[in-house]
């Protein structure tokens, strides 16, 4: 995959397969359960189809996935080696969420963000029935500006088309006010206090709003008291 070392240190064999752009990305969204192409490419929106057609053949090549196909159905899964890096991408998470704090507008991105969001929605905690959410982003231009939710028998639908049901809470702030909640930086709480978030729909589903919401596992880790200049 990877230029070689042309070194025996186990850390450089292991760039050798690791280090190409993309690959540990990849490699992630396998880890968090991810075994379609389609999902994946919603889960990485910057990455051409093609780059990520190359990445998991390399991967699969590597040995570290496999790629099973079951009726027209293709699903990418990882191997005894590819699940060895769960602790290796955990580890990289945290270290990035506990040092690199600060956001730049290119890292702000609507189509990542809800895609993330919609894996935490707590179907539990909703109202019984269809569930429609709309989330406004004021300042995000075109059809990245609006996204809905439709929530249902389980199940998610991101949508950045109208899906033609009715809200039941429409919420709006901007694009990096919901991504440091979504990360942890900021609380629900605090961002509906001070109206950086603003909800509106009837007050029995508004209070309960952030309920609805798992945030991610590193959401929680502890920040540096110094994040690293980037």
């Amino acid at each position: 995959m990877g230029a070689s070392y042309h070194s025996f240190c186990p850390t450089a064999k292991a760039m050798e397969l690791l280090d190409e752009r993309w690959t540990l990305l990849v490699v992630r969204e396998l880890v968090a359960g991810t075994e379609h192409f389609n999902e994946m490419r919603r889960a990485l929106p910057r990455m051409s189809p093609s780059l990520l057609s190359k990445r998991l053949h390399q991967l699969s090549v590597a040995g570290i996935l496999e790629r099973r196909t079951e009726g027209a159905e293709v699903r990418y899964v990882l191997t005894e080696a590819g699940r060895d890096l769960r602790p290796v991408v955990v580890a990289l998470t945290d270290w990035g969420t506990r040092w690199i704090g600060e956001l730049g507008e290119v890292d702000l991105d609507p189509k990542l963000l809800m895609w993330e969001m919609h894996y935490g929605v707590r179907h539990e905690e909703l109202p019984p029935g269809r569930t429609v959410l709309q989330f406004r982003f004021p300042g995000t231009a075109g059809r990245a500006g609006t996204w809905w939710f439709v929530v249902e028998d389980g199940e998610t639908d991101v949508c950045d088309t109208d899906p033609g049901f009715e809200p039941l809470l429409r919420i709006e702030a901007d694009l990096r006010t919901l991504t440091r909640v979504w990360r942890g930086d900021v609380s629900w709480d605090r961002v509906l206090s001070t109206g950086d978030l603003r909800v509106a729909g009837p007050e029995e589903f508004r209070r309960v709003l952030p309920q609805w919401f798992r945030l991610p596992r590193w959401a929680s880790v502890e920040r540096a008291a110094t994040p690293l200049p980037v």
